[in-house]
């Protein structure tokens, strides 16, 4: 499985696996029921430690997005369109209040967070 890591990037390797992990399901990439590589072959085919991997899964596992069934892998949960919703909302909610945090200590306002806003959702 190939997942672009970037060493440089402010967010963690973990989290940049798991963020990646994520998408791939919440998009049908991988299928409800479908097993993810054992963290070790995932550890090594991305040359970083097991404890990388291993945190990764734990946050996918928070997430609802995998279950994890000892002695047999992990393996992508099937996928409520509601609870993808909230899910998505609440990561949301937790991005804009940071944003909002930042933009005040900064002295940015609401227009122009809005603007921001609106040119990176016509990026995609």
């Amino acid at each position: 499985m190939h997942i672009p890591l970037d060493p440089s990037a402010p967010e963690p390797i973990y989290e940049q696996i798991r963020a990646h992990l994520a998408e791939a399901i919440l998009r049908g990439d991988l299928d409800p029921g479908q097993a993810l590589p054992s963290i070790r072959v995932l550890a090594r085919d991305l040359r970083v430690s097991v404890i990388t991997t291993t945190r990764a899964y734990n946050e996918l596992v928070a997430d609802g997005l995998v279950d994890s069934v000892r002695g047999k892998g992990v393996f992508v949960r099937a996928q409520e369109p509601e609870e993808i919703r909230a899910r998505a909302l609440e990561r949301i909610d937790e991005a804009l209040a940071e944003a909002a945090r930042t933009a005040r200590t900064a002295g940015i306002g609401a227009e122009e967070l809005h603007t921001r806003l609106t040119r990176a959702l016509e990026e995609d």
